[in-house]
């Protein structure tokens, strides 16, 4: 009787159980396989799925919108009809099920572990209270300076301003340690970006308007409508905070987002490399994974330079793609420089003052100080052409510049 009570009640109960594991998969599987995807677990970042995301995204909620409409009476059937123990078992299934979806969904979703600032805003250096030591990344256009805070860009992996007139997009990400600059504007079109996770442990940027996914180290397209393109890169320095306001002295300084003050608890110090912090790479591990290099591109070559080398020599001439250039370290052993070092036909040769102030010209003396300036000699005035480089980890910059060449030093 009772069965044919829940017959009536519900004609389809007996078709139940074959729509529940169907419905269960659903509202599971799909958030599991991309949260596994764009995060950090074992195995997932060497996998080349970008293309899969692309296109396991926008079917995400209506797979789980589907699993859920095919649960719900076989849930509504096991509540009324079931007995003591089935109810409890269901009861335990949907609630691992909800923890698994609000695991995937909100607890490991990128876009909340790391949040974009509520506010952008900006104060004089002279109020912001940092320290002139904080490592901060330094972007200057239509004379107006600005400097961002490596802990914060960090936590929020991307900065979208305007600086200028020039709508930027200023980027860090947490797993490579690379940090770029870039115009977020392709074919004229204005683009706006949400974090999604990391793929070759990379930041992956979605586009708001075209869903194409993006790679931050280059700011290349890597798969959807805009495949291919790439945001103009905008130059911008990794120095400190006191290194960029002795060339900017009325920078102004981002500061940090009310909403995100225990967000930049996890993020502190990431920038912060001289001998003795975490990251530091020692002289024995110049290419290992997490070392750090600072990358240069000119043309078509790509050369990557040891960080614990740069350290102790300090000054390294060499060159890139044919183009003559010097890649500095400035006594604090955090912010660096390069520059092209032919001028007037001639290839300049440097090696550090003995003073620790400034640079030194080999050929006939000449001091060239830390801005790029001759300062003293026959060229006085005169600035060296700075060159766009990247300090991040071996993995990645060997990763977005494959065959890029190793600088090793002759002892």
């Amino acid at each position: 009787m009772p069965n044919n009570e829940a017959r009536t009640r519900f004609p389809l109960a007996p078709y139940y159980r074959y729509m529940f594991i169907p419905g269960l998969l659903l509202l599971m599987i799909p958030g599991m396989l991309k949260t596994y995807l764009l995060m950090p677990f074992p195995g997932s970042q060497d996998l080349e799925s970008i293309r899969l995301v692309y296109y396991l995204l926008p079917w995400v909620m209506p797979l789980h919108i589907l699993g859920f409409l095919l649960v719900i009476l076989p849930i509504l059937n096991t509540i009324i009809n079931g007995r003591v123990w089935k109810k409890i078992g269901m009861l335990l299934l949907c609630l691992v099920c909800g923890a698994i979806i609000w695991f995937t969904e909100v607890k490991f979703s990128a876009g909340n572990i790391f949040r974009e600032p509520a506010t952008v805003a900006f104060v004089k250096a002279s109020t912001s209270g940092l320290p002139l030591e904080t490592v901060v990344m330094g972007v200057e256009h239509g004379g107006v300076a600005k400097a961002y805070p490596i802990d914060y860009l960090a936590y929020h992996h991307k900065v979208q301003d305007t600086i200028g007139g020039l709508p930027v997009l200023v980027t860090y990400c947490t797993m490579c340690r690379t940090g770029a600059t870039f115009q977020p504007v392709v074919d004229n079109q204005p683009l706006s970006f949400r974090l999604i996770g990391a793929n070759h442990y990379n930041a992956i940027f979605q586009d708001r308007g075209t869903g194409t996914l993006w790679y931050q180290a280059t700011g290349e397209a890597a798969v959807g409508p805009l495949k291919g393109k790439r945001m103009p890169l905008v130059p911008s320095q990794q120095v400190t905070l006191g290194v960029w306001l002795r060339e900017h002295p009325e920078s102004l300084v981002f500061v940090a987002d009310t909403a995100s003050r225990q967000g930049y608890d996890m993020t502190e110090g990431f920038a912060d490399i001289r001998p003795g912090k975490e990251y530091y790479a020692t002289a024995d591990s110049n290419w290992r994974m997490r070392s750090w290099v600072v990358g240069v591109e000119i043309g078509r070559e790509a050369r990557a330079y040891p960080w614990p080398a740069l350290v102790r020599h300090r000054v390294i001439n060499d060159s890139v793609g044919g183009v003559p250039v010097v890649i500095a370290l400035e006594n604090d052993s955090i912010s660096y420089h390069v520059w092209k070092r032919d001028l007037n036909g001639r290839t300049l040769q440097f090696a550090p003052d003995p003073t620790g102030k400034n640079l030194l010209e080999m050929t006939d003396g000449s001091l060239w100080n830390w801005d790029g300036y001759c300062v003293e000699g026959a060229s006085v005035g005169t600035r060296l052409e700075p060159v766009t480089a990247s300090q991040e980890f071996w993995h990645a910059w060997s990763r977005f510049h494959p065959g890029t060449l190793r600088w090793e030093e002759t002892r």
